[in-house]
């Protein structure tokens, strides 16, 4: 039988100071995710330095970083404004993971997830998980 957390207590992931312990400072990483989207979108070229990129895993890793910035912004400043930004890139990065499965890392399936307060959760989830694997799509 499935369970559908929907609340943090039915959740494996890991709190946010572990989840985010290896994440660069926020500057830095809004720095670095405004130019991920810069690329995506075709604003700015990528660099050609390293090996060539899967698009799926890159808009993948771009949707990550983003949900997982938000949400550590969202922790820092819990006001609306922070804390819907951070449930609409959460919620953007569980669709993309419902289409795309393969590419979950973390034990907890996108499906699983019903209700928005797990969504942030799922992040951090997989922002961990991402981290472990060598932060790869980037």
């Amino acid at each position: 039988m499935e369970v559908s957390p929907n609340s943090g207590e039915d959740m494996a992931a890991p709190p946010p100071h572990e989840a985010y312990a290896d994440a660069p400072d926020l500057r830095r990483e809004m720095h670095q995710v405004l130019a991920l989207g810069a690329e995506r979108d075709g604003r700015r070229a990528r660099s050609v330095t390293g090996p060539p990129v899967d698009a799926l895993a890159a808009e993948r890793a771009w949707l990550l970083r983003r949900a997982a910035l938000m949400d550590r912004m969202a922790l820092d400043d819990p006001r609306p404004g922070p804390l819907s930004a951070a449930a609409e890139t959460a919620e953007k990065l569980v669709l993309h993971d419902r289409r795309h499965p393969d590419l979950v890392a973390g034990p907890l399936r996108p499906d699983a997830i019903t209700l928005a307060p797990s969504r942030r959760l799922y992040v951090r989830q997989e922002y961990a998980a991402w981290t472990a694997a060598g932060r790869p799509g980037t």
